[in-house]
């Protein structure tokens, strides 16, 4: 698997983000894992096999953009890295969600070694 991260793999649409984050959805599914909270969930009408993401960094935290902009850029790599634990193992292949929010929640900018460790973790959680 092509190790990039296309426009195509990005979530825009507001109307998916809205439903992603209704409270009491039915359809999204939620975990913590530190230093992410991860929402996904799945749609029969996407065609695209790879996941659309949102990576998202609050600002209450982090008040300069230099900082959420720094967070963003090593979560998107690591995502990128390691995407391919969302396919499975040619022994046992699974189907990735259609749609994928990671929400940073650490108050602290964290190296970029912990962040690919949990993003392995959350990965194969999915």
């Amino acid at each position: 698997m092509k190790q990039t991260f296309k426009k195509s793999e990005r979530l825009c649409s507001k109307k998916t983000i809205g439903q992603l984050f209704q409270k009491g959805s039915a359809t999204t599914r939620t975990f913590y894992l530190f230093p992410f909270r991860l929402l996904y969930m799945d749609d029969p009408e996407r065609t695209d096999p790879l996941p659309a993401v949102l990576i998202s960094v609050s600002s209450r935290n982090f008040k300069k953009a230099v900082d959420r902009n720094l967070i963003r850029r090593r979560v998107r790599e690591a995502y990128r890295l390691n995407k391919a634990l969302l396919f499975g193992t040619a022994e046992k292949p699974k189907q990735p969600p259609a749609y994928i929010v990671f929400l940073y929640t650490a108050r602290a900018i964290i190296s970029f070694e912990e962040i690919e460790k949990s993003m392995k973790l959350a990965l194969g959680r999915v």
